[in-house]
C-alpha cells in the first residue's frame, strides 16, 4: 500500500488531498486544511478532517474515468493530472477508458 498526501492550499476544495493505492483498489481523500497544526506546507495534516472520499477496484473498466472526474470537481486540471500520474506510477489500471 502507498499513500500520498498533497497539500494544495486554495487550489482544493478542502485544501488537502490524500491518495492512497492497494493492489486491488485507489482511494482518494479530500480533507479540511487543520488550521490548528498550522498553515505551512509543513504542517502535519494526516489528522485533518475527511469531508469527501472515492473508493475504486482496479478491475473496473471506469476506474481511471471515474478518478479523473473526481479530482477534476475537487481541483485544478494541473493537480488532478499530477494526482493522477502519481497514481499510475503506483498500480496498474486494466483498462483507461476516458
Amino acid at each position: 500500500m502507498a499513500t500520498k498526501t498533497f497539500k494544495i492550499g486554495e487550489y482544493s476544495k478542502g485544501g488537502v488531498i490524500t491518495a492512497e493505492t492497494t493492489k486491488n483498489k485507489v482511494t482518494i481523500i479530500s480533507k479540511e486544511w487543520d488550521f490548528s497544526t498550522g498553515s505551512r506546507k509543513s504542517s502535519d495534516q494526516s489528522k485533518a478532517k475527511e469531508w469527501n472520499r472515492i473508493e475504486v477496484s482496479l478491475d473496473d473498466n471506469g476506474a481511471y474515468r471515474k478518478l479523473s472526474d473526481y479530482l477534476h470537481d475537487d481541483t485544478t486540471s494541473y493537480y488532478a493530472d499530477q494526482i493522477l500520474k502519481w497514481v499510475e506510477s503506483k498500480v496498474k489500471f486494466s483498462k483507461k477508458f476516458w
